[in-house]
């Protein structure tokens, strides 16, 4: 990460790192962090930055079993600099890296075996072959009651050719808690207004939305509690890569837990507010106590 605010990486500059990091990573760091049991299907190299996120995940609970390691590829890597609009500029490796070579391997498969709930987020569709892994593990969890979320993380670029747009109604069609950041809500339904694209997805079978908005704070919708708002944290922002993994980390394991939406909303945005205080994607991930003090000490209360 570019210790200066600028655009891109054209002049030499300082950077601080690395750091463990990918939006998947962060978000299966967060669930094992908060008391989920949770694992994660991916692939590094043989090399530092590899061991790196292995042991980072491994050592908060990550179950790590299912995460290859790719000989004569390097793990994927992502540089990043933020503008001062606070836009980010990014050079990614990751098709051509170790996180290209992801596949539905014994180990995968076992892990997919022994779980009740699967996420996808739309990061991952730029490793090629995905599709087929995905298809996979959520038509094995479904098959035996599980469930499935889905943080989209798409633009307007991604759907507007028929294959973008099969791909995102595809994953929609079998999603039971979809969590969008702003605009993606209206993305993914395909309509001009919150209030059209909220109707129009929960008619066709999502079972919650729940909607990021950053620092105005955080939307639950579905048929069975109806709206349910919850106020942003107030604190100082150093880094904000990470907080939207985070937050729908922790809502999920809260919801997965029992805990109604109010309360599970109060726990995520406690953890994506925690995230943006420390600098690197996964350094401000949040244990439930944590989370605890941190809300305690802000004077509010989690609602049972």
């Amino acid at each position: 990460m570019a210790t200066t605010v600028g655009a891109g990486f054209l002049d030499p500059q300082p950077l601080v790192g690395p750091f463990p990091s990918g939006a998947p990573a962060i978000f299966i760091d967060q669930v094992a962090r908060i008391g989920g049991s949770a694992g994660i299907v991916a692939a590094v190299g043989d090399d530092d930055f590899g061991r790196l996120n292995v042991e980072r995940l491994k050592r908060d609970g990550v179950d790590v079993s299912a995460i290859a390691t790719v000989a004569g590829k390097p793990t994927g890597s992502a540089f990043v600099r933020y503008r001062p609009d606070g836009a980010r500029d990014f050079v990614f490796n990751i098709t051509h890296s170790a996180a290209g070579e992801t596949k539905m391997t014994d180990a995968a498969a076992a892990l997919i075996g022994r779980a009740g709930h699967v996420h996808v987020m739309g990061s991952a569709f730029a490793i090629p072959g995905i599709g087929a892994i995905l298809l996979e593990a959520i038509g094995a969890v479904k098959a035996r009651g599980g469930s499935v979320s889905f943080d989209p993380n798409i633009r307007k670029e991604l759907v507007q050719g028929g294959d973008g747009r099969k791909l995102v109604d595809d994953m929609i069609s079998v999603t039971d808690l979809l969590l969008p950041s702003g605009d993606e809500l209206l993305v993914a339904a395909g309509e001009a207004t919150e209030a059209e694209a909220v109707e129009r997805l929960l008619d066709r079978g999502v079972g919650e939305i729940v909607l990021k908005r950053g620092s105005e704070g955080s939307t639950h919708f579905s048929k069975a509690f109806g709206r349910v708002d919850c106020a942003a944290f107030k604190v100082q922002e150093i880094d904000p890569t990470g907080a939207g993994d985070c937050f729908g980390a922790a809502y999920l394991t809260s919801r997965r837990a029992g805990l109604p939406p109010s309360a599970a909303l109060l726990y995520a945005n406690a953890a994506g507010a925690r995230t943006v205080t420390k600098q690197g994607p996964m350094e401000g991930v949040s244990g439930k106590a944590e989370l605890d003090q941190f809300i305690a000490a802000a004077g509010r209360e989690e609602k049972a």
